[in-house]
Order: C-alpha cells, then structure tokens, then sequence
C-alpha cells in the first residue's frame, strides 16, 4: 500500500486549485526541460495534491509548445501516483452540449510536431496504450461530476489535432462521421502517452466548451464564445477536483488495471546495450525498472 498523490494538469481556464493547505509554488527541474509552470503542492481532505497549469500561468504555451515530458517528468518526481487532466474542447456530438463534460476513454492522435516518448535510441519501450486512460481514475472522476452536478458523459473518443488553428469545415465532418470521434482538443496527446510510460494513471476530463465547426447552427469557432463557456466551465472543474480526494482515499494500492506496471514488459533494450546518457535522463519515468 503506498499513498495517494493526486496531481492535476490544468488545461484553457484552469489555473490553481482552491482550498489547497499548505499550498506552495515548487520548481521541479527535470532532464527533460523546464516544466510549463512552477508545481502547486499540498493536501486536499487529507490526501496529497499536486496542480500543473498546462499552458503556464497567463496561458505562455501554445498547444504544441507545451513541454509535455517534462510536465510528466515533474510530477513523476514529486511523488505523484495519480493524473488527472482537466481541459477544454469541442464536441462532435449534438447530445454532448457546451457546458457538459465528458470522462474521455479513447484517442485518435493527429499531432505532428511534438516528442511522444521518452524512450528512443539507446533505450527502445513499447508500452501499450490501447486502453489510454485508467478506468478507476476515470470512474472517480465520473463520480465526482455527478456529484457535482454536472451534466457528464462516461466515455468518448479524443481526437487530439496539433492546432493552433481550429478544424476546418471539412476535417471537422470527417472527424464527426468517418472517424467517430466525439470530442476534439489539441493537449491530451501525447499527454496520455508520456503518462503511461512513466507508469502513472491517467484520466481525462474534457470539458465542453463549443460544437467545433461541424454544427449547421453553430458556425465556426469562435475565441469569445470559447472563454464565455469556459469560465463556467472552470467553477464546475474546481468544483470536480475538490471532491476527488474523498473518493480516492489517501492510501492507495497497485492499480488493478496495471498502469503503475506499464514497463514490466516494454523495455527491448538489453542492459549492456543501453546509453548511460538516456538511462541518466530516464532516472524518474522508469527508475522503478532500470
């Protein structure tokens, strides 16, 4: 049994937690970069937190430029055993309106210009990311909603594109009608990815702020519409965070779906043959198999 520490990736319009004891702004250096921000620590009923605003205090980093191995890094070596990724997106789907949240279990990723792994030459893992998100994480956050009151969604497909510009007219029907995908963002990948590798669980939380350009009555994507819905958006995230400490407990033990064990088997490279200068780099992420 190990202890909870529950760390949240705040994405558009969450910038901090309320009710935090003992909150503290900590820099984390990591191998692997500067992380987007300064790390909030401190205790939530009793249980360990963590908050990472994605984009930086005062919104710094575009989607692409957001240090992502380096955020997963930091919180990997503060301890934390749990990811949530609260963040704002676009829905495919008439039933899924702006303001309602969905608890998102798949991912389509069409990012292009971003490192997904911190593994490479001198060091090869293939982990399995077929099911990306933790299904325990996610029905605490599911719970939490609920609870909340918020109209949310269990279950649906992330298509995560590079942006910074929003979907055409034409990507945004294919995505909708070929491809399936009921929401659509530009952060959680290769979030959910780099999370994993470092054997953290990872849920996300999309919140609902547009129905992209696909809709007949909508029309396209507009900023000032996006932030409108955000803020009340933001109230009801906050509103979610604050109940996931009850509802995971400050103790914690091994994921029953094997995410804390995602490298047993994933690591090729035999031990004579790995580079020194990665394996240093490595030391957080993976130190549990090297």
């Amino acid at each position: 049994m190990t202890q909870t520490k529950i760390a949240v990736i705040g994405g558009s319009g969450i910038y901090d937690i309320d009710g935090l004891e003992g909150a503290e702004w900590t820099s984390v250096q990591t191998p692997w970069g500067t992380p987007s921000d300064q790390i909030l620590t401190g205790t939530l009923g009793g249980v360990a937190m963590a908050f990472l605003p994605r984009h930086g205090r005062g919104h710094v980093h575009s989607p692409t430029t957001v240090p992502y191995r380096a955020n997963i890094d930091a919180l990997k070596r503060l301890g934390v055993t749990d990811v949530i990724s609260v963040s704002a997106c676009g829905s495919f789907r008439e039933e899924m309106a702006p303001g309602d949240f969905v608890v998102v279990d798949q991912f389509i990723d069409r990012t292009i210009a971003r490192e997904k792994s911190f593994f490479g030459t001198g060091c090869v893992a293939h982990v399995s990311v077929a099911h990306p998100t933790c299904p325990r994480l996610g029905d605490a956050c599911h719970t939490a909603a609920k609870d909340a009151g918020i109209t949310v969604h269990k279950g649906g497909t992330y298509l995560a594109m590079e942006g910074p510009q929003f979907s055409t007219l034409a990507e945004s029907k294919m995505y909708r009608d070929s491809w399936g995908a009921d929401v659509i963002g530009m952060t959680n990948m290769p979030e959910a990815k780099l999370a994993r590798e470092a054997e953290l669980c990872y849920a996300s939380v999309a919140m609902i702020t547009d129905y992209d350009s696909w809709h007949p009555d909508h029309g396209e994507v507009d900023v000032t519409q996006i932030i409108q819905t955000l803020m009340g958006n933001a109230d009801k995230g906050r509103d979610l965070v604050r109940r996931l400490p009850a509802l995971l407990g400050a103790d914690r033990a091994p994921c029953p779906h094997g995410c804390d064990r995602a490298l047993e088997y994933a690591i090729l490279t035999k031990p004579d043959n790995r580079d020194p200068a990665l394996m240093a780099k490595l030391d957080a992420v993976a130190g549990r198999m090297l």
